[in-house]
């Protein structure tokens, strides 16, 4: 009966899937080939005027009019999906998008995607505050530029970079966002003293805040846009850039551009032919020289864990003291430390303790440093501590209560103090009863380190997201998370040591 059951479940198990693999390969296909298939488009929501969101919750921008202008003339339906920009190459690969279209640069790409000819003529500009004593590229030496992660003016200002490797070394540093939103926020708030950008989105920054910035005269590179398609997929690339053809000779094109570029024509299709030399290079990923950058990483994810526990495990019994408090006021106000830190995400925590002194009292504590340490490292421990002292607190405050009235009456007896009482009757037992969620919170907190990305501090997990970008594979992130298993695996067995360690009475 057993066996007959388990046949039975597997025969429909392998139907249900030679099914879904017909559906896919010949219906799905062949459904795309009409005129009613659905096109959908890659692009970073954070990049006006290119692709962004309206205060309507719309996605609007150049190169989404573009597109929905293309869909409509070819009877394809539009999907509009926003992607992590590390994220994009996952994304296109795996055929969840059919191309990436949101201000594209080709330079430095050219190898990893059939691209549709250049359609926008691009430069790469250096954005600083109105009064900044910066005016040309030699004024950035011994300053600190934010870049976006994965942009071509990240590898060519980086110490490494083979086109400006002069301007590049001379840097005190280089921070990488995951956004140019990010990136302007933080030279507003002094930690950076400018963003390298794109002059679309540099002009977009300086029309929202008149006055605010300007752009040096000097451009760091110039560069072009194109759609990046899956390798090998011509039909479509075609198919699209035949469509923006017909929309730049009847004006439509132009029209769009208007919209976006206070009426200047940015519109380069079929002007410029796109010219990519035989690949020099299919080296492929070193697996070993990917190890060896992430350990870097790994020491800022080590510390992050360790600072942590240092200062959250002491004040979670603090706050789990006024929790308990006697008095409604002490303890109301305990209550809703916790609820803040529980019901808010901590990245938004993060954000908060680094961007706040500046946007809501005027304090730029961004260029601040403690033992040669800056102050976004400084944000980040912050921000995880009070956020796990919370979690802490209501673990340890379980742990107490779940102790029974007579002990205290005991001890009393006894002739202990409250004091005494607490430390050699009540902690010791609290601290094996609540030791397996304190365990299980972490190992959570292992794996949160990777948050400190938003803060763009080069943790392990920010560097494999650097890395995979450039080199579009998966590989640094199965490295990255064989890394983070081996450190839960550690962190785990130290914690089960313990409690067995604390079972005296088995």
């Amino acid at each position: 009966m057993k066996k007959g059951l388990i046949y039975s479940i597997v025969t429909g198990i392998v139907i249900v899937a030679a099914v879904f693999c017909f559906w896919w390969k010949f219906c799905r296909d062949s459904g795309e080939n009409d005129a009613g298939r659905t096109f959908t488009i890659g692009f970073d929501a954070n990049f006006p005027p290119y692709g962004y969101m309206e205060e309507n919750g719309e996605y609007c921008g150049f190169d989404i009019d573009l597109a929905r202008e293309v869909a409509r003339r070819n009877g394809w339906k539009l999907v509009l999906k926003p992607i992590n920009w590390d994220a994009k190459d996952v994304e296109l690969n795996s055929g969840m998008i059919d191309c990436i279209w949101n201000g594209f640069t080709i330079d430095g790409r050219e190898h990893a995607y059939t691209w549709s000819d250049p359609y926008v003529a691009n430069q790469q500009v250096v954005l600083v505050p109105v009064d900044s004593p910066i005016f040309t590229l030699r004024d950035l030496h011994g300053k600190t530029v934010a870049v976006q992660t994965d942009t071509p003016v990240q590898k060519a200002l980086s110490k490494d970079g083979k086109r400006y490797e002069q301007l590049g070394s001379r840097l005190k540093g280089l921070i990488i966002t995951p956004d140019y939103p990010t990136a302007v926020m933080m030279m507003e708030a002094g930690s950076v003293d400018a963003v390298a950008m794109d002059e679309g989105v540099a002009a977009e920054q300086m029309r929202n805040a008149p006055g605010k910035f300007r752009v040096l005269a000097e451009t760091v590179m110039p560069e072009y846009y194109g759609i990046g398609f899956r390798k090998g997929d011509v039909e479509l690339r075609d198919a699209v850039q035949r469509t923006l053809l017909e929309m730049v000779a009847d004006g439509t094109a132009q029209e769009i551009s208007a919209r976006y570029f206070d009426g200047e024509n940015r519109m380069i299709l079929g002007t410029v032919e796109l010219d990519i030399q035989e690949d020099a290079d299919n080296a492929g990923v070193d697996v070993l020289n990917v190890a060896v950058q992430l350990l870097k990483g790994l020491k800022v994810s080590v510390m992050i864990f360790f600072l942590t526990l240092l200062f959250a495990l002491p004040l979670g019994m603090l706050v789990s003291w006024g929790r308990m408090s006697g008095s409604i006021v002490v303890s109301g106000i305990f209550k809703a430390y916790i609820s803040i830190m529980r019901g808010t995400p901590l990245m938004l925590q993060l954000l908060v303790w680094y961007f706040g002194p500046f946007y809501l009292f005027g304090i730029q504590l961004s260029r601040l440093e403690f033992l040669g340490i800056d102050y976004r490292f400084i944000a980040v421990i912050i921000g995880f501590s009070l956020n796990y002292a919370a979690y802490f607190a209501e673990i340890y405050r379980g742990g107490i209560e779940s102790i029974s009235r007579g002990q205290y009456e005991a001890a009393d007896v006894l002739g202990y103090t409250r004091v005494q009482t607490f430390f050699r009757i009540i902690l010791p037992q609290v601290v094996k009863r609540i030791l397996p969620p304190v365990t299980n919170e972490v190992i959570t907190l292992v794996k949160d380190t990777s948050l400190a990305f938003s803060l763009s501090v080069l943790e392990m997990f920010t560097i494999a997201r650097q890395i995979g970008s450039a080199s579009s594979t998966m590989i640094p992130f199965v490295v990255a998370g064989v890394f983070y298993y081996v450190f839960n695996f550690i962190v785990a067995w130290s914690m089960a040591l313990i409690e067995k360690k604390l079972n005296y009475y088995r």
